[in-house]
């Protein structure tokens, strides 16, 4: 049978990435935390965890029994707030897992502010390169664009448009352009992440109403710069190095101060909302429910269309 530090322990391994870091979570030692998983795993006769190149590997039984204990925890924290009917007295430890340059920007003010508002909720705000990479055991997960083939649950909090951007000096020679092909003969400033080509953009045609006018078109551009850092490349496409493509969130500033000029306007990139995802729909916890309430609020208006 598990006790409640064993549920404990299960918590802070779906949010860590080796036992090392769990143990910290919970003012345990390395080797105290390492003795309580074998007592939990000789309970149960299942193997947990294995080791990997970085930290551990959670078995999939292991991901079943954190999601578990998240949820018994969840219902044992919120006991007091229930009983006294305080529904702004909210407890326990909220984990968010949002994407480095977006997690800063906008996650953290909101993780601020909800603080604020539930002194008593302990955040964590993981910032990662690929959030869903590191969404064990997390409550929410902020994500930009379409999910596909997750067994996660969306919630829309924002639009997010994709921009084909250049330096004024490099978009004055660009403003001839009549069709993507014709960016083949230009430097592209490529952001490298979760092993994706990136130098393949793929476009449709729209007229000032909106409307689609032709089929989608991809291209592949020629590339001698790369970075996994979203800022680099930006802060590069601004220096007048290359074309760079980023989400609305991080340009539209630099294109109202006219640091960076849109390329090919009439010619769309594929959209990339913002989302909030959580493990299911149903059954959310009351820690869930006030992060995406405080989410959408946050991003209504939508900041970056201000």
């Amino acid at each position: 049978m598990l006790q409640l530090e064993d549920m404990q322990l299960l918590r802070a391994l779906g949010v860590s990435q080796s036992l090392a870091a769990a143990a910290r979570l919970l003012d345990l030692t390395p080797p105290a935390a390492t003795v309580r998983l074998q007592r939990i795993e000789e309970r149960l006769g299942l193997r947990l965890a294995t080791r990997a190149a970085r930290g551990i590997s959670l078995t999939d039984e292991c991901q079943r029994l954190v999601q578990e204990a998240i949820e018994i925890l969840e219902r044992i924290e919120s006991i007091p707030s229930r009983l006294s009917g305080d529904s702004s007295g909210v407890s326990g430890h909220l984990r968010v897992v949002a994407p480095f340059g977006f997690g800063r920007e906008y996650v953290a003010p909101l993780v601020r502010d909800l603080h604020r508002s539930h002194p008593n909720l302990a955040i964590s705000l993981i910032l990662v390169e690929s959030p869903l990479a590191a969404a064990s055991g997390a409550d929410a997960v902020i994500s930009i664009g379409h999910i596909k083939g997750s067994s996660w649950v969306g919630h829309f909090l924002a639009p997010n448009e994709r921009f084909l951007c250049a330096s004024p000096q490099l978009a004055r020679r660009l403003s001839e352009l009549k069709h993507p092909s014709e960016l083949a003969r230009y430097e592209y400033l490529t952001l490298r992440e979760n092993d994706e080509d990136l130098t393949r953009l793929r476009f449709t045609e729209h007229d000032a109403a909106g409307k689609r006018l032709s089929k989608a078109v991809t291209v592949r551009l020629h590339s001698t710069l790369s970075s996994n850092d979203g800022t680099v490349v930006r802060d590069w496409a601004v220096d007048g190095l290359g074309v760079v493509e980023r989400s609305e969130w991080d340009c539209a500033r630099l294109i109202a101060k006219a640091k960076l000029v849109r390329v090919l306007p009439t010619w769309h990139l594929e959209p990339a909302p913002v989302m909030a995802l959580t493990p299911t729909r149903q059954g959310l916890t009351i820690r869930q429910r006030v992060f995406l309430e405080a989410a959408k609020r946050a991003f209504n208006p939508v900041p970056w269309r201000i």
